[in-house]
């Protein structure tokens, strides 16, 4: 009679389903683990409680799993809220501590507390937006002779790619020689992520080597952290996209599909999208959540050699047939920049609407999304004298339109063509005026980016010996991160042996 009663409920039903025998992988995976726990716990209790009890449980544990995309983007904008809300009572009480003001009315307190939450907010969303930028370029003193880069971790080869986590703490680098190595910025002790074997790679969807490779190259050329810390991506020259899980640092997926080496890799901010570009001239988008192919992005005639997007759907590349390509993801469309003379070899989004580059003849651009032309040029950015390719800057003077404020250099005294020249590495202090560029000749330059005047003004040159392959900025603006080594990132044409193959940082002190 009880296997009557229950077989007569509506719960059987739903169990014979046949949808819920197509359940996603995740799902079952939850399921199964409380199924686990259920069973584990079942010395008895369940007698007493019933099958009201029972059937009220697992529709309580079927509505925890099935959370909306709407129910959990509410719930944290609710915790971020409440974060906000603790950083507000914060300041709040700091003003009353030094106003030295007695206890102010509790409704009082709450509305100027909800008010500083409003303006916090809205300053992050016309900083994200690109409408307002953090002037961080006019806060950064001149470096002292102590002030210099050190080295905080130090590879075997060509260090070919640098990044840091949302929060600044946590660092990775990659090299030529196939280490990805995972470092904490204050201390610098790194720990090293090792590679599976080919066995375990083919169970993660890497496929087997092509051409006369007998085993997968290690060589690393990029890399990428999610904005939540979760995910690392690694690209190469095995034409694999790879994804590791940044808290074990196992690897959990490869993705198989490019035809070149992977020469480029970056998250869209907010979410687990990833794009890569190749040699193969593609930019593919993949789901790193859900480790799955979406869609491939045509249009440039030679390799892909930088990548950059921000949180909208929109991805900036650069390649070697000489032209900057801005795809509009939704739309399915892009926008074709060239520079005038020159091959652009590196670029970074400023905000949604402005972007900067660098290229091979040691030019630094400033582009907008109205112009097809840069709107702002600085020439020899890097240039070498061309009688001696080793020279010293004393005091560190600016180097107003690209050369050295101090001497009577001509732009003939400058060899610009040189690989030493190449800018290769660019980037931007997030939602800020503050940019950096890198090359070979043994500096790093800071500049400040006009948003008005839309130029761009040198600030300082940060002594660096060795081939700048990759930079990053703290978010915060407090210092600067750069992968160097004795080689480029993409080839051998040039080599330094005094440098170090290693990742630098430099401290920046803000006013």
């Amino acid at each position: 009679m009880k296997n009557k009663q229950r077989g007569s409920g509506p719960k059987k039903g739903k169990a014979e389903d046949p949808f819920f025998g197509n359940e996603s992988k995740r799902r079952r995976r939850r399921k199964s683990s409380d199924a686990d726990f259920v069973e584990s716990s079942d010395s008895g209790d369940d007698f007493f409680e019933g099958e009201a009890g029972e059937e009220d449980e697992g529709e309580e544990e079927e509505a925890a799993v099935e959370e909306t995309a709407d129910e959990k983007r509410k719930r944290l904008a609710i915790t971020h809220l409440e974060e906000l809300r603790k950083i507000a009572k914060r300041t709040k009480e700091q003003n009353d501590d030094e106003s030295g003001g007695g206890e102010s009315e509790k409704e009082s307190e709450k509305g100027e507390r909800d008010s500083l939450v409003a303006q916090i907010l809205q300053q992050k969303q016309l900083e994200e937006s690109g409408r307002v930028r953090r002037s961080i370029a006019s806060r950064v003193q001149k470096p002292e002779a102590s002030d210099q880069f050190q080295v905080l971790v130090k590879h075997r080869k060509t260090v070919t790619a640098v990044a840091l986590s949302e929060d600044d703490l946590k660092g990775f680098s990659a090299s030529k020689d196939g280490t990805i190595l995972h470092w904490d910025v204050e201390s610098g002790r790194g720990e090293k992520y090792r590679w599976p074997s080919d066995e375990v790679l083919r169970s993660h969807g890497a496929k087997d080597p092509q051409g006369r490779a007998s085993k997968h190259s290690k060589l690393v050329l990029s890399l990428a952290v999610s904005s939540d810390g979760r995910y690392l991506a690694s690209g190469g020259s095995d034409c694999h996209v790879h994804l590791w899980d940044t808290r074990t640092r196992e690897h959990i997926q490869a993705f198989p599909g490019h035809r070149g080496p992977v020469s480029c890799l970056v998250f869209r901010q907010g979410t687990s999208e990833l794009f890569s570009g190749s040699y193969d001239r593609t930019v593919k988008m993949w789901n790193a959540e859900d480790r799955a192919y979406m869609s491939s992005l045509f249009g440039h005639q030679s390799e892909v050699l930088t990548i950059d997007c921000l949180r909208r759907e929109r991805v900036l590349t650069v390649g070697h047939d000489r032209s900057m390509q801005l795809f509009k993801v939704p739309e399915e469309s892009r926008l074709v920049f060239r520079a005038p003379a020159s091959s652009l070899e590196c670029c970074c989004f400023i905000n949604n609407d402005e972007f900067l580059s660098g290229s091979d003849d040691g030019s630094v651009e400033l582009w907008s999304v109205l112009r097809k032309k840069p709107t702002f040029i600085v020439k020899n950015a890097h240039a070498l004298l061309a009688a001696n390719k080793k020279f010293e800057q004393r005091d560190r003077e600016t180097i107003p339109n690209g050369h050295l404020e101090s001497g009577d250099h001509t732009c003939e005294s400058f060899d610009s063509s040189s690989v030493y020249s190449w800018v290769s590495s660019v980037t931007v202090c997030r939602s800020s005026d503050l940019a950096a560029s890198g090359a070979g000749d043994g500096f790093v330059r800071l500049w400040a980016l006009g948003s008005e005047t839309k130029d761009i003004r040198p600030l300082y040159n940060l002594p660096l010996v060795g081939f700048v392959n990759s930079l990053a900025f703290a978010k915060s603006g407090e210092f600067l991160v750069a992968g160097l080594g004795q080689e480029p990132r993409l080839g051998r044409w040039g080599r330094i042996p005094a440098a170090h193959n290693g990742v630098a940082v430099h401290p920046l002190k803000l006013s």
